[in-house]
């Protein structure tokens, strides 16, 4: 398991300093950031996955700097004020410490980090191996059942209510959500590139600015999608001079 990228917030100068001493003795976690206001934090392209963040700090308090996150990291509360410790559970924090924090306290909360992710990984796995067995699915079109081979997939497009699965042979409208479909399809095989489409990472013929090409269809990129679209297609596979 690789040391988990973790990030201070912090107005205490004493406490941030405390908190990334604590963290650059425990082999399987990594700082990866400290900031002293909640309103500096820049987490782009940081992939941040443990937070420590204190509750009481002017203009913005950590409660309220977590609640406004889209994709919020796991989070450990650090505070002087025993009294927000609900509010922090609240937010299902994986941790609560008090301060002053001693190491033993500190190590205690960031194996529960730890746990967190190898039950997480280990999950992941299980599906995957799960999906990986499972080469096909059956959906409902035309007034019958009909078995969709993985492989066969080119992409997949929202439409309202429905679903259009675009096939080498063919495509097939059916009546499922797309999440439904996102969830069920073996993540290292296919990726969301906009949030109405999802491709066949094999089937990418070419990108060419915002657009995938797979034979004669153009299929949007959004903004957002792009810088991972292109780490998880290229692989290490991507040849330059």
């Amino acid at each position: 398991m690789q040391p988990l990228n973790c990030v201070i917030i912090d107005d205490e100068p004493l406490s941030r300093k405390g908190l990334s001493e604590y963290i650059n003795d425990i082999d399987f976690l990594h700082l990866a950031g400290e900031y002293d206001n909640p309103l500096k934090a820049d987490f782009k392209g940081k992939n941040i996955q443990l937070l420590f963040l204190d509750i009481q700090m002017p203009k913005i308090s950590g409660i309220e700097f977590f609640r406004s996150l889209h994709h919020s990291p796991p989070v450990i509360f650090t505070t002087a004020f025993p009294q927000y410790a609900l509010d922090g559970f609240d937010l299902n924090a994986l941790d609560y410490l008090v301060k002053p924090i001693s190491f033993d306290r500190f190590f205690k909360a960031a194996l529960k980090a730890k746990e967190y992710y190898e039950v997480r990984e280990k999950n992941k796995s299980e599906v995957s191996n799960e999906k990986s067995n499972n080469k096909y699915f059956f959906i409902k079109a035309d007034n019958k059942l009909i078995r969709i081979f993985f492989d066969e997939i080119l992409f997949i497009e929202a439409l309202q209510n429905y679903v259009t699965i675009h096939t080498i042979e063919r495509k097939y409208i059916t009546y499922l959500t797309f999440k439904s479909v996102e969830e069920y399809l073996p993540q290292d095989e296919f990726i969301k590139c906009h949030k109405s489409f999802i491709v066949a990472a094999s089937k990418v013929s070419s990108i060419e600015g915002n657009e995938i090409i797979i034979g004669n269809h153009h299929i949007p990129i959004s903004r957002n999608a792009k810088e991972e679209l292109l780490q998880r297609l290229l692989k290490g596979r991507f040849l330059k001079r």
